[in-house]
């Protein structure tokens, strides 16, 4: 028997296995009847070998070929960046493999959450008004509209540092050290405005500022008006305001086809100005204030009203992986996946760079064969690309993932996969489309978080999972994101980010289904709006659109 607190075999037919903890030169490894030492130390997330590994050998990880060794490896000896490299096995279309076994979801199954009920059917976790420039000439237009309305409407959040950076100034201007300068105490709270919202049922006004919409390529502008349409017709937006300028790429007349292409009975309030025919900007932007307040009136009328949870649509990403991700977050995130496509939700798994190495596994699972080639000749298109500019999927993992354990990108993919649990796969997406059936959804992004997150919210997603085990503060603007520690350290040393502990996994005080249930519970009072995750309470509104070039 192995010592489960403190190394792990995760497939029966891998060769490499991952210590849990800290493990000294010498420990005693036993498995299945055997025992062997340790060659090297193995510092907790890393991994060390089960067997003698000569050049060229196969190293099996999650079951799946991850890497080959590039030099000799003994029994017992670190496995690292600098003795092997990535390597997968190739893929094929394959026999569909429909079968699984699905989790018992009793306990939720008449629950309900408090959401926005749509025209379209859909069902919001929020009721935010959005304003967009459709290029990033008008960006100064839209942060002029934000400090016009944000403070104004009871929407500001203030910084505590501010009475510190105050009080630095005073320090300064009366002669005070550097010294003493550098060693005053700050605060480490944000706090919000003590004021009333002018619109309580409005959770927001939102300001979806980018760097695109002309002066690239003509389907990067298509894309870009796909990804606002979709934020457009979101559940969780109650309704626009959109300002152009006229002679961009990204057209007006762009971003309403695809507005209707997602919505054909589109019936929120949308406002689109354009300023080369409104005039000055002060004509622009006093129409744009009186246009957008009262939109806001109508955006109060809408009220929470209870809902099943098959109105969810997930979005499962992660950002700052570790070691530990692929064993406690992750499969505690596929299993509540598994979870809410036993109840008739919809769920997005992303980040194609970082689902290398399981091609085989997730095209199989395709509900049917053209669905399984539109995923493996999205896969091998985007690899394509990325060697054609002298990089690849294999150039995937960060230098924050290779330092904890995640040291080829097969080994980093196999375990970001089991984010999607073990259900069939009903749809495979290109970006910018949009989610239009309910159970497990393939969606072509980069593995960027900000980019991916992004992406997932504009294709429908209602509430975000993010899994890191190095702490990343990833928000959206207009979806909630829940953030879920792998491990315990992250989750004590970031309280300001972190919203759930699945590092009990790793300690062996929880299991994978019990730390499931806690995310499932969560999810509800996230969804109706009785908590906030804290990328929601700091105001973390990443907002990146993906330029469909190369970006892993």
């Amino acid at each position: 028997m192995q010592d489960t607190h403190k190394y792990l075999q995760i497939h029966p037919s891998d060769n490499i296995m991952v210590a849990l903890q800290d493990l000294p030169k010498g420990s005693t490894i036993k498995l299945q009847g055997q025992s062997f030492p340790l060659i090297d130390n193995i510092a907790g997330k890393h991994k060390f070998s089960l067997e003698p590994l000569s050049p060229g050998d196969n190293i099996y990880m999650y079951g799946v070929l991850v890497g080959k060794a590039d030099s000799d490896i003994p029994k017992g000896g670190a496995v690292t960046i600098n003795n092997i490299h990535h390597a997968t096995q190739g893929f094929t279309l394959g026999k569909r493999k429909l079968e699984w076994e699905k989790p018992d979801a009793s306990k939720w199954k008449e629950r309900t959450i408090m959401g926005f009920h749509r025209p379209d059917g859909s069902v919001g976790t929020a009721n935010y008004w959005i304003v967009i420039p459709l290029v990033f000439c008008e960006n100064r237009n839209v942060e002029v509209l934000k400090e016009a309305l944000i403070d104004k409407l009871g929407y500001s959040k203030v910084k505590a540092f501010d009475s510190d950076v105050d009080r630095l100034i005073g320090m300064y201007r009366s002669g005070r050290s550097e010294e003493e300068i550098l060693h005053a105490e700050f605060s480490e709270v944000y706090t919000e405005k003590d004021q009333s919202k002018v619109f309580p049922r409005v959770d927001g006004i939102k300001f979806l500022n980018h760097e695109m919409g002309c002066g690239g390529t003509r389907l990067d502008a298509d894309a870009l008006c796909g990804l606002l349409a979709g934020y457009i017709t979101h559940p969780n937006v109650a309704g626009a305001t959109v300002l152009s300028l006229g002679c961009q790429h990204a057209q007006a007349s762009i971003l309403k086809r695809e507005i209707l292409k997602r919505d054909p009975h589109f019936s929120k309030p949308l406002i689109v100005l354009e300023q080369q025919k409104e005039g000055t900007e002060n004509q622009l932007l006093n129409k744009a204030i009186r246009k957008t307040f009262t939109g806001l009136m109508k955006a109060n009328e809408c009220e929470r009203r209870p809902a099943p949870l098959s109105k969810l649509c997930i979005g499962l990403e992660c950002g700052g992986s570790d070691g530990f991700s692929g064993i406690s977050a992750n499969p505690a995130v596929g299993y509540v996946s598994d979870i809410l496509v036993t109840l008739g939700a919809s769920v997005i798994l992303s980040e194609f760079p970082e689902l290398c190495g399981v091609e085989q596994e997730l095209s199989d699972r395709c509900v049917d064969e053209a669905m399984a080639e539109k995923f493996m000749d999205l896969m091998r298109n985007y690899n394509a690309r990325a060697e054609a500019l002298g990089s690849g999927f294999y150039a995937n993992p960060s230098p924050g993932n290779i330092r904890d354990g995640l040291i080829t990108d097969a080994i980093k993919s196999a375990g970001a996969a089991k984010k999607g649990g073990t259900s069939p796969i009903t749809d495979v997406l290109d970006y910018p489309e949009r989610v239009a059936k309910p159970g497990l959804n393939l969606l072509c992004t980069p593995g960027n978080d900000v980019e991916s997150t992004t992406a997932e919210v504009g294709a429908g997603a209602n509430l975000v999972l993010f899994t890191t085990g190095l702490g990343t503060p990833t928000g959206n603007p207009i979806a909630p994101v829940i953030k879920l520690a792998t491990n315990t350290r992250i989750f004590e040393k970031m309280p300001d980010i972190m919203d759930i502990n699945c590092g009990t996994i790793i300690e062996g005080k929880e299991t994978i289904p019990q730390v499931a249930a806690r995310i499932m519970d969560y999810i509800i009072e996230a969804a109706s709006g009785n908590v906030q995750p804290k990328a929601v309470t700091l105001g973390q509104d990443d907002f990146i659109p993906w330029r469909r070039g190369v970006s892993l």
